[in-house]
């Protein structure tokens, strides 16, 4: 029924926080109450914990073959439950139908990459490092894990992390966004349904006392965390001082430069996708256009024209292109950025502040942005916005724009559009970011291989998915033998 409390998941059980202080769950398209998520206590949080430590140790000395056979079993059920799933995020988060359905494929994609480890990737040996010895390293899980999760995909973010953890024979401990709590709801009813052992997955809603009691317990060992700079800083210096283990994505300001040999039909519907798809709400998402010397005037004609042309609405709705801001604190701040942007004397050429959508008068719709005559020292060129908003800056050539790219403090993505092989070589080769697109708008690497972010973007040194994950939740022992 709407507007319950959300329970939490502990040891195989389906139970109400002891909590009396809930965060309303509300549709950002229809303004209606859809949940509440209850802010759990510590002890609660701690409960978790110690469900997942007494599963650990049967967990772990369970055949690999069968710890994936689980995973087989979820992935399945992901897809006989793919559309409702998806729903469920589009309601709650307001991101239109078809991009949910493509956070739910990549949740797939990495429940089957997990899938692979212990058969694969667990160890390595070498024989006769000298006469009649061996050598060789296995890797080992190391106990519970837990992951701190963002609003902006709810339904994937957690399956870069736990299903490789519990791969690997951890237990693991899911924290979803208060904003956004059903995706997780709706995925660990599945999970209940596969019937992991008690403990091996739980999942605690809650705000900042349930993370720093995750953070504290000497029972933890690591934690994912995917979020805002500020709060990744304060959680991995946590976790240092906690002696845990952390992955930390963090915040970007992600540069897309298109150079005048650009292919500008192709081009334009991938800057799009790149700067308004799911409303500008994700850490891939383009947010300064550098339009190199002689394109800079028809690519500014060409995005203008395609922005005004998209379709604003209900995310459930088809033929809509892009869905509300997730909360109304969201919608402030870019509000906010965009008065800023004007402020500082960057030029609006397309206001999308006054969308009005008749059906949803209570949603909180905005329309595409596009700043000209922007300066890389303006504010909106340099902080992350998390909306709608494009900034063009005119550069006339590759080093100009790389110099603006190193000078911002983040380097999560960044991405060229060119013909040229050269400048295609010269800029993967030069600039400092994790993942760098050529002609690809959203760089977002599978499930194989890492989800990388370099600078003020990623703290820590092994990243979600890929081998970087078996690395992150596997310790390496090395066994020497001689036989007499």
């Amino acid at each position: 029924m709407k507007g319950e409390v959300v329970k939490n998941y502990i040891n195989g059980r389906w139970v109400e926080s002891k909590s009396k202080e809930t965060r309303d769950v509300i549709s950002p398209t229809t303004g209606e109450l859809l949940a509440r998520t209850p802010m759990s206590t510590a002890e609660e949080a701690q409960e978790a914990i110690e469900a997942a430590k007494t599963a650990y140790e049967r967990w772990r000395s369970t055949p690999a073959q069968t710890r994936i056979r689980y995973l087989y079993r979820f992935r399945n059920l992901l897809e006989d439950y793919f559309e409702e799933l998806s729903k469920t995020i589009t309601m709650e988060h307001g991101k239109i139908i078809d991009e949910s359905r493509g956070e739910y494929r990549r949740a797939v994609e990495n429940v089957e990459a997990a899938a692979s480890i212990p058969t694969l990737q667990m160890g390595y040996n070498f024989e006769d490092i000298a006469a009649g010895i061996d050598e060789m390293v296995i890797k080992q899980p190391l106990g519970v894990f837990f992951c701190v999760a963002p609003f902006n995909f709810p339904g994937m973010v957690p399956t870069w992390f736990w299903p490789f953890a519990i791969a690997c024979g951890n237990t693991y401990i899911v924290k979803p966004s208060e904003q956004v709590p059903l995706s997780q709801i709706r995925q660990f009813e599945l999970i209940d349904k596969v019937g992991f052992p008690k403990g091996v997955m739980n999942l605690v809603n809650g705000g900042p006392e349930v993370v720093n009691a995750l953070i504290k317990s000497p029972d933890t060992v690591g934690m994912s965390f995917v979020g805002s700079t500020p709060i990744g800083k304060l959680l991995y210096k946590k976790c240092g001082e906690h002696g845990k283990r952390a992955q930390v994505q963090a915040g970007a300001k992600n540069f897309i430069t298109v150079m005048p040999d650009a292919n500008i039909e192709r081009t334009v519907p991938n800057l799009m996708s790149s700067f308004f798809g799911n409303t500008g709400q994700r850490c891939l998402s383009g947010a300064v256009l550098l339009a190199v010397g002689e394109v800079y005037n028809p690519l500014k004609v060409a995005v203008v024209n395609a922005a005004k042309e998209l379709v604003i609405g209900n995310g459930l709705n088809e033929d809509v292109q892009m869905g509300p801001i997730a909360t109304k604190a969201a919608l402030k701040r870019v509000l906010g950025y965009i008065e800023t942007g004007i402020k500082e004397g960057a030029e609006l050429i397309l206001d999308g502040r006054n969308v009005k959508i008749p059906d949803y008068p209570k949603g909180l719709f905005i329309g595409p942005n596009i700043f000209d005559k922007v300066t890389p020292e303006m504010t909106i060129a340099k902080e992350e916005i998390f909306g709608p908003v494009m900034s063009i800056i005119h550069v006339k050539d590759l080093d100009e724009a790389i110099d603006i790219i190193h000078a911002n403090t983040y380097g999560n993505a960044s991405s060229v559009f060119t013909s040229s092989g050269k400048i295609a070589r010269d800029y993967q080769y030069r600039v400092r970011a994790g993942n760098i697109g050529i002609n690809i708008g959203i760089v977002a690497p599978i499930a194989t291989f890492p989800f990388s972010g370099m600078k003020d973007s990623f703290f820590g040194d092994l990243h979600g998915q890929g081998k970087d994950a078996v690395d992150f939740f596997t310790e390496n022992k090395v066994v020497i033998t001689r036989w007499f």
